[in-house]
């Protein structure tokens, strides 16, 4: 019995995802971003992924495509062994010579990262899709489109069937564990949902039933026969929030960098202690465990689960220490009882319940608000009317539109875009990208569908194949 309870239970969820930036731009917007997630993010977790716990890790299609194109092993080689190493030495040069031999020092230390990330990126033969492949277990949306904002049945069947199609061919079994792009829910999608196959997924109802609620432990069954996970936010808080475990002084300063992106500073704005910062990570770690623990005693009968999801570029890449976190919270929760499952054992673990209205729930996501404002208020309307013009542009076209068409507006519909311009995070490499994507399926659409898909790289390859096995929704659970 765990000490958590009677039964009660930690689903840690990775959400793992990276819009197409392969090929698209490198300093200071591109695909440099996936470089450094992969070295800060993606390989670390590796190791984390092999010790003997059940985490639920999730990776887009559109990830995937990146991680799968020609030529990526090779130029992010060359990113790691080449750019990295000379930028490391410059920007240590200038400190030194600046008198910051601290700062010098933490530099030295760091370009350590990049050089034990290329050992193991040449050890997996440049396959890092292969080595993640036997730990993934929910897939998305091909693009990471905001599914609630589309057009009609139409765009939102494509953007599935593109994705589960996708994770069939390179990962094979599937359970039926989708992940909803930045949790968007919406009653309507569940009968297309359980059509496309899915069994599962998560959202965010903290705007309905608060912070704290003990509806936020346990999943819920919808008349459709979905599984809802509601994410717990008073637990994700402790990671992910303003307050949360990484803005702690000893952590290394994401925001505060050098003339080329390295940061050897702390949040407390002092040189960069690592080993201070590895001992905090261990009593957060600590903290985090007993905190979750608490936390499932709330629940009726002490037979909870608590679902902590994560962006899993928070771990390494936004949160340095993040990753080295994780494995400390796998080794806390062994030592004090806490049980860990994943998503697809969970549902039968913890059967749902039904709750009033569920019908008449308005759209929901952990974005902003808790709404749907961060891909459709005023700051973005303009990109998300031209999304939905475009759906419907292709859906009058018909079969005229051509695989070209269809791929170019999956592009379009990635909810990277608004999100980029709503937080104003390189808001005009966003803007550029749509009006590109826009432009070609203008293009496409007007030369039909022979037209050239070329210049969308290796993104929605999947887009219209047939399926690699049935995807006939598993049976509904019962609800308890």
């Amino acid at each position: 019995m765990s000490h958590a309870g009677r039964g009660g239970a930690l689903a840690i969820v990775l959400h793992t995802h990276m819009p197409y930036v392969e090929g698209f731009g490198t300093w200071p917007f591109g695909e440099e971003w996936l470089w450094e997630a992969i070295a800060g993010s993606y390989l670390p977790l590796l190791e984390v992924l092999e010790l003997p716990a059940e985490l639920t890790l999730s990776i887009t299609p559109v990830l995937c495509d990146q991680l799968e194109a020609p030529g990526v092993p090779e130029r992010l080689g060359r990113f790691l062994g080449e750019v990295r190493r000379e930028t490391h030495e410059l920007d240590g040069a200038g400190l030194r010579a600046a008198g910051e031999s601290a700062l010098a020092a933490e530099l030295e230390r760091s370009w350590g990262d990049y050089e034990r990330a290329l050992e193991r990126l040449r050890d997996l033969g440049g396959d890092l899709l292969g080595a993640l492949a036997p730990h993934v277990r929910w897939t998305s949306s091909a693009t990471h489109a905001i599914l609630p904002l589309l057009a009609g049945d139409a765009g939102v069947q494509r953007q599935l069937d593109s994705g589960i199609r996708s994770h069939r061919r390179r990962f094979g079994d599937w359970r039926g564990g989708l992940w909803l792009p930045e949790c968007a829910h919406e009653p309507w999608l569940e009968p297309l949902l359980r059509e496309a196959g899915a069994a599962a997924v998560c959202v965010e109802l903290t705007g309905r039933y608060g912070l704290g609620a003990p509806e936020h432990l346990h999943p819920i069954l919808t008349e459709e026969g979905l599984v809802l996970f509601p994410v717990d936010r008073q637990t994700m808080a402790l990671v992910w929030s303003g307050e949360g475990y990484p803005a702690a002084g000893p952590y290394r300063d994401y925001h505060h960098h050098t003339v080329h992106h390295h940061n050897p500073w702390c949040n407390a704005g002092t040189p960069y202690d690592h080993g201070a910062a590895l001992a905090l990570a261990a009593e957060h770690a600590r903290d985090f465990v007993t905190r979750t623990i608490a936390r499932l005693r709330e629940a009726p009968g002490g037979a909870g689960l608590v679902v902590c999801a994560l962006d899993t570029e928070l771990l390494g890449h936004w949160w340095y220490e993040g990753v080295e976190w994780l494995r400390a919270v796998i080794g806390e929760a062994a030592r004090q009882g806490l049980e860990l499952v994943g998503l697809d054992e969970a549902i039968e673990r913890f059967p749902p319940v039904t709750l009033p209205g569920q019908a008449d729930w308005p759209a929901s996501s952990w974005g902003q608000d808790g709404d749907l404002s961060t891909w459709s208020g005023p700051a973005v309307a303009e990109l998300a009317f031209a999304a939905r013009a475009a759906e419907l542009e292709v859906a009058a076209a018909g079969r005229a539109a051509g695989p070209a068409a269809e791929r170019e507006l999956m592009a379009l519909q990635s909810s990277d875009w608004a999100f980029m311009v709503s937080r104003r995070i390189a808001a005009p490499y966003a803007v550029e990208r749509f009006g590109a994507h826009r432009q070609a399926l203008r293009s496409a659409l007007a030369a039909g569908p022979g037209a050239d898909p070329s210049g969308l790289r290796n993104l929605a390859v999947d887009a219209g194949r047939p399926p690699a096995t049935p995807s006939a929704a598993p049976a509904a659970p019962r609800a308890s």
